[in-house]
């Protein structure tokens, strides 16, 4: 098996990110589909059934979506796929990666997969708090006007550290089988105008990060007294916390492994 770390082409410049551009702007998610599945027959021959198997589990919507939304039941921001056992990961990655930009790749173990054999996780969050509308941050950051209390939300966030049952702040699509999760961290900084919410765990539940950025923000806007995000999460009833943040100021930024294929000696 051969994983590849992925990085965006051009707008959304996170690492461990990956969008699609045609000449006009976004791919669709089933075009994109379609890409992959082209360029990884062509290069590997025998991947089409079990690329296609992947695709097919993809939840893809009626409009175009950005990759981070539409594949990442298949990529989960890390790929892999089955080359001959005898390939040079580099002349795979230069073959097959050319929708898109790919730092480096390497052979992992038998059994190994890129979102099951994570032990944690760290997501950042940013949003830009200023009256003026971003440019070049446009689409990566959650622009919020009015002023925002960072040194409050980040107070208020220390009472989701630990384990607990975090039904408040799961989505109601969520497969989850158990809404309990433990949360490592959750520092809220501000530099300048940017807000920047740091989150690691080893798992989350379906849109927990965005939901717990949309709950402080009410206590950052003064909305809600500190006190309200530990009763929120006591209620377990996604009713009792705030809104769903946009996924703009979302970026997964570290995942870590017992075997990462790509840890240096």
């Amino acid at each position: 098996m051969l994983t590849a770390d992925l990085v965006s082409t051009r707008r959304r410049g996170e690492e461990l990110r990956l969008v699609a551009l045609d000449a006009e702007g976004r791919v669709s998610a089933v075009e994109l589909a379609a890409r992959l599945l082209s360029a990884f027959k062509s290069c590997l021959g025998d991947t089409e059934e079990a690329l296609t198997a992947a695709l097919a589990r993809v939840e893809v919507g009626p409009r175009d979506y950005r990759l981070k939304d539409a594949l990442t039941k298949l990529l989960e921001d890390r790929c892999e796929f089955g080359p001959p056992t005898d390939a040079d990961p580099e002349e795979v990655r230069r073959e097959v990666f050319t929708l898109a930009a790919s730092r480096r790749a390497a052979l992992a173990p038998g059994g190994w997969n890129p979102r099951f054999s994570a032990i944690g996780r760290a997501y950042r969050y940013r949003i830009l708090n200023r009256r003026s509308r971003p440019a070049l941050l446009v689409g990566r950051v959650w622009h919020v006007d009015q002023p925002l209390d960072a040194e409050a939300m980040h107070r208020a966030a220390q009472s989701l550290l630990g384990r607990h049952d975090f039904t408040s702040f799961r989505a109601s699509k969520c497969q989850a089988k158990s809404p309990l999760r433990t949360l490592d961290r959750l520092d809220v900084s501000r530099a300048g105008e940017l807000i920047e919410f740091y989150v690691g765990a080893r798992s989350f539940l379906h849109h927990q990060v965005r939901n717990m950025v949309g709950t402080l923000k009410l206590v950052g806007e003064g909305k809600w007294p500190e006190s309200a995000v530990a009763e929120a999460l006591a209620a377990r009833d996604r009713g009792a916390a705030g809104p769903t943040a946009p996924p703009d100021g979302l970026a997964l930024v570290a995942v870590r492994y017992l075997q990462d294929p790509f840890a240096t000696d």
